[in-house]
């Protein structure tokens, strides 16, 4: 697998209790069922994935810093994170490589603090609220930027 074919996929904290953690803000799918799905839209289009998930944010800058080497894309939910980690989005804009945020639940309707990313500046695809089919979309929509398909 060249470096052009995979896509690094990246999950926060607490996203690892996905399934049981408030399933009505999160529904049941589980970390399993989103590498899953992210995995087979990716060989959809000719990706593989590399998938980490940490709670503890110097494990998932280690592996955005490491993706420069062999991905062509990221894939983040960077859970709470998204809404507090100024390093989480430095790290992605050092690496240089496009990025998808997404989010199982839809921010905007959320808490006001839940509301601001400091990913969105560097992310060039944003799916929010669509669930865990969300990933799937995200993926479409990545590799299209990845190949030079991408509308606009």
């Amino acid at each position: 697998m060249t470096t052009s074919h995979r896509l690094l996929l990246v999950n926060g904290p607490n996203l690892n209790l996905l399934g049981t953690r408030e399933p009505h803000i999160y529904g049941t799918d589980t970390l399993a069922d989103v590498e899953r799905v992210t995995t087979e839209a990716a060989a959809a289009r000719g990706f593989a994935v590399r998938a980490v998930q940490s709670n503890h944010e110097g494990v998932l800058i280690d592996a955005i810093h490491d993706a420069r080497e062999d991905c062509a894309g990221i894939v983040i939910n960077a859970g709470a994170y998204t809404h507090t980690s100024v390093a989480l989005r430095d790290a992605l804009s050092a690496v240089a490589l496009p990025v998808a945020e997404v989010h199982i639940s839809d921010l905007s309707a959320r808490e006001p603090f839940r509301q601001h990313s400091y990913i969105a500046d560097v992310a060039v695809v944003h799916v929010v609220g669509e669930g865990v089919p969300g990933y799937a979309r995200a993926v479409a929509l990545l590799c299209d930027v990845i190949t030079g398909q991408a509308d606009g």
